[in-house]
């Protein structure tokens, strides 16, 4: 009999303990940077909640389509990442809700300023470019120092930007021109660069690694993916607009209506505790962190080096404007001959 108890007792223990080893639920998340810190996501955050997590990479547009799409029948609990703009159009919608999270008051003021409690800033990075100065001093150009000097004729298909379709990037880049210049004279600069871009890209790093592999001479990007070209041993090095350039204030969003939405608010808890936003750096992602008790990466670029303007954040990122803006380059500049 005393065998007995014993081993119901083990049994209900062992049972116990396996209870507490299992995932506890799962959380979907939206993930729009760079695949291997979705990765380190992946891995990270049930080790530390015992929730499970899956993903789906998709640039900023993208994600934004996505939501769109499914608004009626949400599958994502969380949008990680990605530029501002579209977590500001996503709130307007009704797609996202803000949350307030535990950490808001470690999160750098300036940047919480910025979303006026329509997400949660995430991380921050200066909008420049890659370049490639050896195929620059091959052809005999001078390295842009303004978004005009991207017109240059001499740079007939040694340029490449991501697009404003599928793009943060892309559209932070235009929406960048048209506060400099106003709307009918950036488009008209727009249309000029076009002749020369070989390449439109998809995703907002993609125009880096094009200059890091001398196909293009000049590959729009955040500074912070340029870094990483650099960092790879690739010949490029970085610049950006000396008479102003624009910056994202990456997002992270509570979707409404999220199928899971405890997890959701716990893996944003997490997210933002400076453990989690050290995960960046680890996937070689080298962007301000919004936490100010986060370390900054010694390469991550310093925001008084450029000549950052002061981006209107809500004004860009309501859909009449975005998508505004995002249809006239589509209409405008992109069917243009080259």
């Amino acid at each position: 009999m005393t065998r007995i108890v014993i081993l119901a007792l083990l049994v209900a223990f062992g049972a116990g303990g396996l209870a507490q080893a299992a995932p506890a639920g799962r959380v979907v998340v939206l993930c729009s940077p760079n695949v291997e810190w979705c990765d380190l996501l992946k891995a990270q955050f049930p080790r530390a909640t015992g929730i499970q997590l899956d993903f789906v990479r998709l640039s900023s547009g993208e994600a934004l389509a996505r939501l769109r799409a499914e608004r009626a029948n949400p599958v994502f609990d969380v949008w990680f990442g990605g530029t501002g703009d579209p977590h500001f159009v996503a709130n307007e919608e009704g797609l996202t809700e803000f949350y307030r999270p535990k950490a808001w008051d470690d999160l750098r003021p300036s940047l919480r300023d910025a979303v006026q409690n329509k997400y949660i800033p995430l991380y921050a990075g200066v909008l420049g470019w890659a370049v490639n100065g050896a195929l620059l001093r091959e052809k005999n150009i001078p390295e842009p120092r303004t978004w005009e000097a991207l017109a240059d004729p001499r740079l007939r298909g040694l340029v490449a930007y991501p697009n404003p379709n599928t793009s943060g990037t892309g559209y932070t880049m235009i929406a960048t021109i048209v506060q400099l210049y106003g709307e009918a004279r950036a488009f008209d600069l727009l249309k000029r660069i076009h002749r020369n871009v070989a390449e439109y890209t998809r995703a907002g790093a993609a125009p880096g690694v094009l200059a890091g592999r001398g196909e293009v001479a000049i590959g729009v990007t955040f500074v912070h993916d340029a870094v990483l070209q650099i960092l790879s041993g690739f010949p490029v090095t970085y610049g950006s607009a000396r008479d102003g350039t624009g910056y994202e204030i990456g997002g992270l969003s509570l979707v409404k209506g999220a199928p899971n939405r405890a997890n959701a608010i716990a893996f944003i808890d997490w997210a933002l505790t400076p453990e989690a936003q050290a995960l960046a750096a680890q996937a070689k992602s080298y962007q301000l962190p919004s936490n100010a008790k986060t370390p900054v990466p010694s390469v991550a670029p310093r925001f008084q080096d450029f000549n950052v303007i002061r981006y209107d954040f809500p004004k860009y990122g309501t859909a009449a404007v975005r998508d505004g803006l995002v249809g006239r380059w589509t209409r405008e500049v992109f069917p243009l001959p080259k």
